[in-house]
């Protein structure tokens, strides 16, 4: 019998988004090919304490279940990168760029790829100044407030007055010292997963997801037991194109490999398609739409898996 392949599934971790890591990952160790390969749990506490210290040797390949700060924005890469692990998803630069919502669009822009309009600004930038309105004063009411580096919807506010901007500033600010403010555009909202190398990745069938009010937050992400993604997303095939190929795009704007889910608002009125952002560690869950959108593609979870454990070493040349 061949040697099973050693995986350390790395779950948890510092970051808010801790209890959804531990969702992802178990949905990855429960499909794992059991006789491809052979996994490690590491579960990294809320204080970041790691309960083995990895190795290689120890382990063959790292697959970092980690959902953002310290996890998804290229700490934890940059780590495997010093230990020579071979490790699946983006690497250090791209994970980086992806978390923070700042770098992300400046990096679409001068790609040209389309995004909503926005402004940021540092919480010494808000302290510093009694006139709030003249920082987010080039967008519109509604406006949606959020932190620069913090992913699942945590953070977030959609605000329509000043009273409200105030409040989901104070929040932002309580987990990034950096907030970005967007204006909202009133679209459907559109995923697309991408899989694969530099050189060549694949994209999935778009999907659409099912916003249940003003915006899918996080307990609609992860606590409802509502459906909330159709895939495939039923689009015209022009506009089904488009989003593959703006997928493509952002992906190759921000130097991703291995995987990413993009999210897009499309503007149907209007034709028009914006990039939301780009998510280099998406949900691994039974309900992650990234799975999902795979799955509909004809690529089954287990050789989702697979092939993503099969771009980590290529990466690393082992």
């Amino acid at each position: 019998m061949t040697e099973r392949v050693r995986v350390a599934v790395l779950a948890g971790g510092p970051s808010p988004e801790h209890e959804v890591s531990l969702q992802s990952s178990q949905a990855v160790l429960d499909a794992l090919p059991k006789d491809l390969y052979e996994p490690v749990t590491v579960i990294i506490d809320r204080q970041g304490r790691w309960p083995v210290e990895l190795r290689r040797g120890l382990v063959d390949v790292v697959f970092p279940v980690l959902h953002g700060p310290f996890g998804e924005d290229g700490v934890v890469q940059g780590h495997l990168e010093t230990l020579g692990i071979p490790y699946v998803g983006c690497g250090v630069l791209a994970s980086a760029v992806a978390m923070n919502k700042v770098a992300m669009r400046r990096m679409f822009l001068a790609e040209d790829v389309p995004v909503t309009p926005y402004v940021w600004f540092t919480g010494h930038d808000w302290r510093g100044t009694v006139d709030h309105w003249g920082l987010v004063k080039s967008l519109d009411w509604p406006m949606y407030v959020k932190p620069a580096g913090m992913g699942s919807s945590i953070g977030i506010s959609r605000v329509t007055s000043m009273e409200e901007l105030r409040a989901g500033v104070d929040l932002a600010l309580s987990y990034d010292r950096v907030v970005v403010v967007e204006q909202e555009v009133r679209a459907r909202e559109v995923i697309c997963g991408v899989l694969g190398g530099f050189d060549t990745p694949d994209v999935s069938v778009p999907g659409e997801l099912i916003v249940p009010g003003d915006w899918l937050d996080y307990e609609a992400k992860y606590l409802s037991r509502v459906e909330i993604a159709m895939i495939p997303a039923a689009l015209p095939e022009r506009v089904a194109e488009e989003v593959r190929e703006l997928a493509l795009r952002a992906f190759r704007a921000i130097g991703g490999y291995g995987l990413s889910r993009v999210d897009f608002l499309y503007e149907e009125d209007a034709g028009r398609l914006y990039v939301l952002e780009i998510n280099t560690m998406p949900g691994f869950t039974s309900r992650s739409v990234y799975a999902r959108a795979w799955g509909a593609s004809g690529v089954p979870y287990p050789e989702l898996l697979r092939r993503l454990i099969d771009l980590a070493f290529a990466r690393s040349g082992s």
